[in-house]
């Protein structure tokens, strides 16, 4: 072996030494589709000389403590590459002896051999070796069309075109399995970040997911032509709304319904300069910024503490939008009422012109209903809003927008 592959190396590096402008475009062409071929064969001569080394157990002979770690070295991969070249090994080398002789004659690449040695391993093991070579035959045949994504998809139904009566009942039982899998695997973390934030992460499995893309999309689509939010803060801002809906449902268990509580332990003064941040029950750090967004719409406990700390005494809620309140300014708004926002009520919180922490009183006169994003908008402090002679919201953009900060109104809602 040594011997040819020292022929091949003299064979690259006349290649190598070739001055490829004086090359046609056919034979640029075609010497682009050799390399490509050759390359592959040479990419699969060395998965079996990795699982026969594997198989050996030479590299732990050697002192390492796996192949991969020991590809990783001697072939200065990374751990990653390592691993996956191991596997690759392994799966190739238990795969019908079809997808091999593919492999080493040209007629796919290594990921297409992947993908066909992954989907036969997938069968059921009681379709019989006849189903399973003629599945084999025809993925090795559809290779020679379709890139492994493709190819992957279409390996999903192979039973369908070689062996309709089974493919039915294989199905079945695959998606029982993968449901039962995704079921045993789903969970959601959140992580507390050192930078303000919380890593969101988790599996969900198929039908949970689908359910949280009928709610998140509808809330996704821009909120007006100023929106310059990414897709991801769109859906982040998206899952952030249903919450809040969630919370005024009145169903949830324990304490299910309530608006988020801010135990105020600062003074008001405090709370009114935005002189101090906030802490949730979590022991999370809120801006002062982010404190009185939340107080707009949040039940607000006031606490009097002793000169220990200890809570004296905690008042009741008050100022919240509730009841006939919070229905005449469903009435009045009709959803959001920033221009040009297509946000329905229950996507809005009831926000306070002049902040409640400033003396503002929880009226009518003193309301505009404002979904999540605008409620932010609002709160940075570019744009202001106000309630006109009429009693409707009017609001005023930044002067960066329009010089003369000529009042706006939202006529999405507007009712005849």
């Amino acid at each position: 072996m040594l011997e040819a592959l020292g022929q091949v190396k003299g064979a690259v590096d006349d290649c190598a030494d070739t001055m490829l402008w004086g090359l046609s475009d056919d034979q640029l062409l075609a010497s682009l589709d050799a390399t490509q071929v050759l390359a592959q064969r040479l990419a699969t001569v060395q998965l079996g000389l990795v699982r026969e080394l594997d198989g050996r157990g030479l590299a732990v002979a050697q002192g390492a403590s796996s192949t991969a770690v020991w590809l990783r070295d001697r072939l200065r991969l990374s751990g990653r590459g390592a691993r996956q070249l191991v596997q690759l090994a392994a799966t190739i080398e238990a795969a019908p002896p079809a997808v091999r002789d593919a492999l080493l004659s040209g007629a796919m690449t290594v990921e297409q051999g992947r993908v066909v040695a992954e989907t036969i391993a997938a069968l059921p093991v009681d379709v019989g070796p006849e189903v399973t070579d003629k599945a084999t035959q025809l993925l090795v045949t559809w290779a020679d069309r379709f890139d492994p994504t493709s190819l992957s998809r279409l390996g999903e139904r192979v039973l369908a075109h070689v062996a309709p009566d089974l493919a039915v009942q294989a199905e079945l039982k695959a998606l029982e399995r993968a449901t039962e899998r995704a079921e045993a695997r789903r969970h959601v973390t959140l992580s507390e970040q050192q930078n303000g934030q919380v890593r969101l992460s988790g599996n969900l499995d198929t039908e949970t997911a689908s359910l949280l893309r009928e709610a998140i999309d509808p809330l996704c689509a821009p909120a007006g032509e100023h929106d310059d939010r990414s897709p991801g803060q769109r859906r982040a801002d998206a899952l952030g709304e249903i919450c809040r809906l969630a919370l005024r449902t009145g169903q949830l268990p324990d304490n299910g319904g309530d608006r988020p509580q801010l135990v105020l332990t600062v003074s008001l003064n405090e709370l009114v300069n935005g002189v101090r941040a906030g802490t949730l029950e979590t022991g999370t750090r809120l801006t002062p910024g982010a404190v009185r967004r939340l107080a707009c719409d949040a039940g607000v406990l006031p606490a009097v503490l002793g000169g220990n700390s200890q809570i004296l005494d905690v008042g009741r809620q008050r100022r919240l939008f509730t009841g006939p309140l919070r229905r005449a300014l469903v009435l009045r708004d009709g959803g959001c009422a920033f221009p040009g926002c297509d946000r329905p009520p229950r996507w809005c919180d009831g926000h306070h012109v002049r902040h409640w922490a400033d003396g503002g009183v929880t009226a009518l006169g003193n309301a505009v209903l404002l979904c999540g994003y605008h409620h932010r908008l609002i709160h940075r402090g570019d744009w202001t809003v106000r309630i006109a002679a009429d009693g409707r919201p009017d609001f005023l953009p930044p002067s960066w927008l329009d010089p003369l900060r000529a009042p706006r109104r939202n006529l999405y809602h507007l009712r005849c």
